[in-house]
């Protein structure tokens, strides 16, 4: 029993807030709702190689291979993962495990549902539900890693990701595809294309499979698994802030390496998340979250991150909201007509590429005026 005068016990203060992770969700998510139209206009543009080539990368590859959007939903599902330890870490101190995982449960089938409606919901049919998606996939990162966060050692994950990598690698390799045979990982000859193609209920994506399908969700896990790994390593105060960095790039560096060495016989492929897809994305994950901690939390260089802090901060509200919202029409009024005219006439397919930076301009900045108003999407 405390004596009567005995001052009262209080949380321990909550650690500084990684304005980086908010800053990189919302470079992640300024991607995705730009990149579509950003490609295609730089596909129209009369730019020669390099418009071509920004047009190609800002695409996802048919097949294999890797471009810069292909490395965007990954990234994504990474973010996801770093942000775990963030959020449940002091639920678990002020109301126990018990209270974290009823949110970690809560949160994803909100998710999921949030994703089956982003896809039209019922309002095609039954037969037209989209039970796997963007949203759904995160959701699956957001509770396994969310699961093994709470109740596995960090030696445990690691064996839980490998399982997940080398798995997948052997079903798509030595599982037999019938009509085709086994380790043939092109469209339509491979496991995780068949498993689509014959199980999936609902509305197949592509028809004969689906980018955020059953099987290829295994594999996808991992992407959030490196980011819970990631996270670690922030948060680790034996470490100085040098020593968090150099461990972020030399496992970005070694991700990398190892990703590529493995698409030699297992290629990189974002259609089925193979594992050296997930292994090369993770690499530049790491990277890219390394640049971004030291340069904003360890440098303290701020302002030119604001834009993306504000998207990053509401990126689920964004994402819904590019849904409704035409932002390409709302800039036409702006940039479009005469001035389009004008612009094409200077440079053919400038008018394009105006209108396209408009409409991200015009989506960074109503998400701005939310974050100024203190108006965020939380769930």
């Amino acid at each position: 029993m405390n004596a009567p005068n005995a001052p009262a016990s209080v949380p321990p203060p909550a650690p500084p807030r990684l304005v980086s992770v908010d800053a990189l969700r919302g470079f992640t998510m300024v991607w995705i709702v730009g990149a579509d139209a950003l490609a295609d206009a730089f596909r129209g543009l009369d730019g020669g190689a390099v418009s071509a080539w920004l047009g190609v990368q800002l695409g996802h590859t048919a097949w294999e291979g890797l471009t810069f959007y292909d490395l965007i939903f990954p990234l994504f599902l990474f973010i996801v993962g770093v942000a775990v330890p963030l959020s449940l870490d002091r639920i678990v101190e002020r109301e126990g495990r018990s209270a974290a995982l009823r949110r970690v449960l809560v949160r994803g089938l909100i998710m999921y549902t949030l994703g089956v409606l982003y896809y039209g919901g019922i309002s095609h049919g039954w037969d037209q539900i989209r039970w796997v998606g963007v949203l759904q996939r995160l959701a699956a990162g957001y509770v396994a890693a969310a699961l093994l966060h709470l109740w596995c050692r960090p030696r445990t994950i690691v064996a839980v990701g490998a399982t997940l990598l080398v798995g997948y690698w052997a079903l798509l390799t030595f599982v037999p595809v019938p009509g085709v045979g086994a380790g043939d990982y092109a469209r339509g000859r491979n496991l995780a294309n068949w498993v689509d193609a014959h199980w999936l209920p609902g509305k197949v994506w592509y028809g004969d499979y689906d980018p955020e399908g059953l099987l290829s969700t295994l594999p996808a896990l991992v992407s959030a698994l490196l980011g819970l790994a990631a996270a670690r390593v922030l948060r680790d105060e034996n470490r100085s802030a040098a020593g968090r960095l150099r461990w972020l790039v030399v496992a970005g560096a070694v991700l990398l390496a190892l990703g590529h060495l493995w698409g030699l016989q297992f290629p990189i492929c974002k259609r089925i998340w193979t594992s050296s897809y997930v292994l090369v994305t993770g690499g530049w994950s790491f990277l890219l979250l390394a640049l971004f901690h030291g340069l904003i939390d360890v440098r303290g260089w701020r302002g030119w991150a604001t834009p993306f802090v504000w998207v990053g901060s509401n990126a689920l509200l964004i994402y819904f909201v590019s849904r409704v919202v035409d932002f390409r029409a709302v800039s036409s009024f702006f940039v479009g007509g005469e001035v389009a005219t004008a612009l094409n006439a200077a440079w053919t397919g400038l008018g394009g590429l105006v209108l396209a930076v408009t409409s991200v301009v015009l989506c960074v900045a109503l998400c701005g005026a939310l974050y100024r108003k203190k108006v965020f999407l939380r769930i």
